[in-house]
């Protein structure tokens, strides 16, 4: 025994600690990875020891290890082992090891029930709380079951700190094991008034949490928290109150009225800002509830409001995010109150970080009436000229037509500024909406009228200047979209167009082939209606000349889109061609094509709703599952796979290889030079390059690097010839505003001119198509997420009355009849945890029963063929079972000690 203890000792003094492991990965940090496989490598050698010293020591490098992110599930087993120590130094290192790597899915975590039973009847405060922080981390079903009576008895402990976090893991249990919920939660509500401020606070956070996904559950419990919001002066628990008053406000009106009173004394007294922020939420959720029910509330309002400015202004960036988030929940509800404001949101817009200038444009996006609409757009267009940094612009833009497009248009009431901004919006360098700009051209010239004569016009313009918004870089920016818009909309509009003619050649163009595949298709599907409008009008005046041109045009310059890459580009314009072929014939004849021409693309298109595909019933007998043809086979898969590829994966990695390893040299001036010289040698003897004047001298000669840099103002707006500018509607506004005024001059009291008073020149056509007997449904159906934990607590009435049948489990004694037959020895646990051997003799056969709780069998680590991947191996040093399977005896008295089983 000496012996063991003085090899015991060696074996700590020589094995590497902790620190040991940290400088030594700090020391390889070139060859980090071989050096802690190494040390791995040596863990494994200690795990395998009896010292449980050496276990913790080595569990304790596997914790650093795992924060570094190696994986240590393999040494679960292990990880109980000490967590079963005795020790508590040791106890503490296993049950940080198992909160760390431990999760459901862990298979040991069958074992660990009896040893956290037992660390919880622990008479040491400081075992009991570990082994609660452990298990909230590694909970599970089967353990929440199991330990839950257990934990609710640590609820009425004499000591408040096992109390408290009792108290606490108990919503980890519920949530785990909701039928635990009403048979514990008389005592969880007993610590509201627990004499312990830590006690009632970890109360109050676990009903919080527990009413913030279902607050109608605890509706009967407004009585005690509003006595604790009177009596508390802890900041903490006061915040949590607030917020479930919060949420029990809009299912309680009657709640409010009593509450605005103290939180509006909170409101003044309060110095700590987190308190006043919740004070001012649940306030605005107050007065939301109590919209009808309470006029005289608009002076808490302007508290409120008041309050949020100050947060505004502060210099906290924190406190400035918290101020514009709960300035946009006053918005929905009271949005004059806080358009007072406009100023102080549009100087956050100058803010250096980014979420607070979000933050405010959404504040902007709520704050727009109808007469302030151009004024707040104008003012974000010149911040977006100044906006650094592509992704802030592109949100400022795609905030701008938000703002513009709400509720339908809502507050628009001049559409040809809407569409001279569109098209302003189209010369943003860089911006990747141009898909959302093209959508909305289309849509405003589809359901606005009265517009589309003018939305014409500028779309004939910007087909016109389309060269602007050609090449690589629009294209891959996204902002050649607008084409596709302003294509379409020319073609469906035509009759509307001032000089179709140059239109269609400006459609024809050459360079409209570099356009991505589903542009060209616009362009070739709507070069056909300008064909029929400009056919048809021809025909009707009778100018034989003028439709022998135009369809001669289309002729010889549509083929060009046969060529193209796209093959939906090339079917339209093959069909088109062979069309146009035929017209051709016709006209030759005298016939009058023209409205048959136009009759291809008669009838108007009404906008189809966003659910209307959702809405189309299936028909029955159709199984969309189903596989129209047999699936194919993995073996044919795969041989077409292979057969599709053109370049094989060698070849094809060889080429990237030999691409990154190409190297670029810089050369200096003389080899420059040099270079130079060759090269004019090479082009005088050739007879392909004309000869240049070699009489110039070298100064005369033209080099890149003598060419002058001219800078460019990029502030100057880019101006697209025949473009409206918007400030001109800007003026018209203030005109109008200016003859308002002198009309009301000498009348007494406010200003009374709404948004209803501002007269609107075209009218929003709504109208939209859906499938046959359906209609169009405002809001989408509630997401439930199958996997959210608080949904299995959402139906449980703590109000009713316990029945009989719903008790906590209890630890109960299997009772296993003395007449079955076990082979020679039996180790059965007693009730206080003690192994006890029974002898049974097969010629006595006693008819007494035995209470048995568990039945284990030990076996040696050598014979240990489990089927847990986390045991995988037969050497992982089992300290707690038998080392020698003969004897049993020994091992069983360790087990008592030290192993935990169930």
């Amino acid at each position: 025994m000496a012996l063991k203890k003085v090899k015991g000792s060696l074996e700590r003094v020589l094995d590497k600690d902790l620190q040991d492991l940290v400088r030594g990965i700090r020391k390889n940090k070139d060859n980090e990875p071989k050096y802690i496989a190494q040390c791995i490598d040596e863990i494994k050698v200690e795990l395998k020891q009896d010292n449980v010293a050496v276990k913790a020591n080595a569990v304790a490098k596997l914790n650093y290890l795992q924060m570094l992110g190696y994986d240590i599930s393999w040494a679960a087993f292990n990880v109980i082992e000490v967590m079963s120590s005795p020790k508590f130094t040791h106890k503490r290192i296993g049950y940080l090891a198992a909160s760390q790597s431990f999760h459901e899915d862990t298979d040991v975590l069958m074992l660990t029930t009896n040893m956290i039973r037992k660390d919880l009847s622990s008479q040491t405060q400081y075992e009991v709380g570990v082994a609660l922080n452990g298990l909230a981390c590694f909970l599970t079903a089967d353990l929440a079951r199991d330990l839950a009576n257990d934990i609710v008895g640590l609820m009425a402990s004499t000591r408040p700190y096992v109390r408290k976090k009792a108290v606490l893991i108990m919503y980890k249990i519920f949530l785990k094991f909701p039928e635990a919920l009403r048979p514990a939660f008389p005592r969880l509500k007993e610590k509201l008034e627990d004499p312990d401020p830590g006690v009632q606070s970890a109360a109050v956070n676990v009903i919080c949490e527990l009413a913030r996904k279902n607050p109608k559950n605890y509706l009967s419990l407004a009585p005690l928290f509003f006595k604790l919001m009177t009596s508390s002066t802890n900041n903490w628990v006061l915040i949590k109150i607030i917020k479930l008053f919060g949420a029990l406000t809009p299912l309680e009106p009657r709640l409010g009225k009593k509450l605005i009173e103290p939180l509006t004394n909170l409101i003044h007294s309060t110095s700590a800002m987190s308190l006043l922020y919740e004070c001012i939420n649940t306030v605005i959720a107050v007065l939301i509830s109590l919209s009808s029910g309470m006029p005289n509330h608009s002076a808490s309002i302007q508290l409120c409001v008041q309050k949020l400015r100050i947060l505004i202004e502060d210099s906290d960036q924190n406190l400035k995010y918290l101020g514009l988030l709960a300035m946009g929940k006053i918005l929905k509800t009271h949005p004059k109150s806080v358009q007072s404001h406009k100023d102080l949101i549009l100087q956050c817009l100058d803010d250096k970080d980014e979420s607070i200038r979000l933050r405010a444009l959404d504040l902007l996006y709520g704050m727009v009436s109808k007469k302030n609409l151009m004024e707040i757009v104008k003012k974000l267009m010149i911040h977006m000229d100044k906006a650094e940094g592509t992704q802030y612009r592109d949100e400022l833009l795609s905030k701008i037509i938000q703002i513009c497009s709400q509720s339908n248009y809502q507050y628009i009431t001049n559409f040809e500024w809407y569409v001279s901004i569109l098209v302003e919006l189209t010369r943003i360098e860089g911006t990747r909406h141009g898909k959302l700009i093209a959508s909305q051209m289309l849509d405003v010239a589809i359901r606005v009228k009265a517009i589309r004569h003018f939305a014409v016009s500028q779309m004939a313009q910007l087909l016109d200047n389309s060269h602007l918004l050609l090449g690589a870089a629009a294209n891959r920016n996204g902002i050649c979209e607008v084409l596709y818009a302003a294509a379409w909309i020319v073609g469906e509009f035509s009759e509307h167009l001032y000089d179709p003619k140059n239109t269609l050649e400006a459609m024809l163009r050459s360079r409209v082939t570099t356009l991505p595949g589903h542009i060209q298709g616009v362009y070739v599907q709507n070069i056909v209606k300008l064909y029929s409008h400009l056919l048809l009008k021809a025909e009707k005046e009778d100018d034989k000349d003028q439709m022998l041109e135009v369809t001669n045009m289309v002729v010889e310059r549509l083929p060009v889109f046969t060529e193209s890459a796209d093959l939906e580009v090339q079917e339209r314009a093959c069909c088109i061609v062979q069309l146009l072929k035929y017209v051709l014939k016709l006209q030759a004849k005298d016939v009058a094509v023209g409205e048959e021409v136009a009759a291809l693309f008669d009838g108007e298109l009404n906008p189809v709703a966003p659910k209307a595909q959702k809405k189309v019933a299936v028909p029955e007998g159709l199984d969309l599952d189903q596989w129209i043809n047999d699936p194919p086979s993995e073996s044919e898969e795969e041989g077409q796979n292979a057969e599709a590829s053109f370049v094989t994966a060698g070849s094809y990695s060889g080429y990237i290889h030999q691409q990154s390893t190409v190297k670029y040299e810089e050369l200096d001036e003389d080899e420059l030079e040099r270079r130079r010289e060759a090269r004019r040698l090479e082009q005088k003897d050739n007879p392909y390059i004309l000869a240049v004047d070699t009489k110039r001298s070298k100064k005369d000669e033209l080099r890149m690097q003598d060419i002058p840099i001219t800078p460019v103002d990029l502030t100057i707006p880019l101006h697209v010839p025949g473009m409206m500018v918007t400030d001109k509607y800007m003026k018209d506004e203030s005109k109008r505003k200016r003859k308002k005024k002198k009309k009301r001059k000498g009348k007494k009291g406010r200003d009374t001119d709404s948004d209803e008073d501002i007269p609107v020149m075209h009218e929003v056509d709504t109208t939209v198509d859906m499938p046959e007997g359906a209609t169009v449904s405002d809001g989408e159906e509630e997401h439930i997420d199958p996997d959210d934990p608080h949904r299995a607590l959402a139906d449980i009435d703590i109000d009713k009355p316990l029945d009989v049948s719903e008790k906590l489990p209890v630890r109960t004694h299997r009772v296993v009849d003395n007449s079955l037959k076990i082979s020679n020895t039996e180790d059965i646990v007693r009730e206080d945890g003690k192994p006890e051997k029974k002898h049974h003799h097969h010629h006595h056969h006693h008819h007494h029963k035995a209470k048995v709780m568990y039945y284990q069998e030990v076996l040696s680590s050598e014979d240990f063929r489990g089927s847990m991947s986390s045991l995988q191996s037969c050497h992982s040093g089992f300290s707690c079972l038998s080392l020698n399977s003969s004897s049993s005896t020994k091992s069983m008295k360790s087990l008592n000690s030290s192993c935990p089983s169930r």
